[in-house]
């Protein structure tokens, strides 16, 4: 199981990523941008994830992904159970969400650093 530190481990290597609380709820942000956000309770996190392949995610593994709220499906975004990830799924899940949000000259050097 992983938790908010692990986000944070990740997010923290993460060029222009930043934390913000809005709501009670803690959110990862590029900008103004959200790319992973935490449900107040902490169980379920929100990344950004393409729409075109949401629904394939949610339906190969329900007991790991859902759906978004109805009023976020217009978004490209995913949710996931915190209980369910494991450290490589979620560090794999944050770092493609904060890709969604940053210049290619951002990434690149940054994948390349970690051999991917």
């Amino acid at each position: 199981m992983v938790g908010v530190d692990d986000i944070r481990a990740i997010t923290r290597t993460l060029e222009r990523a930043y934390e913000v609380v809005v709501r009670d709820r803690i959110k990862w942000r590029v900008g103004q941008i959200v790319f992973a956000a935490l449900s107040r309770d902490e169980a379920i996190m929100g990344f950004g994830y393409p729409k075109e392949g949401r629904d394939a995610l949610v339906e190969a593994e329900p007991d790991k992904f859902l759906l978004p709220p109805p009023s976020d499906l217009r978004f490209n975004w995913a949710c996931a159970r915190m209980a369910a990830l494991d450290p490589e799924e979620l560090d794999e899940l944050v770092v493609n969400a904060w890709i969604m949000t940053v210049p290619k000259k951002v990434w690149m050097p940054y994948l390349a650093a970690r051999g991917r």
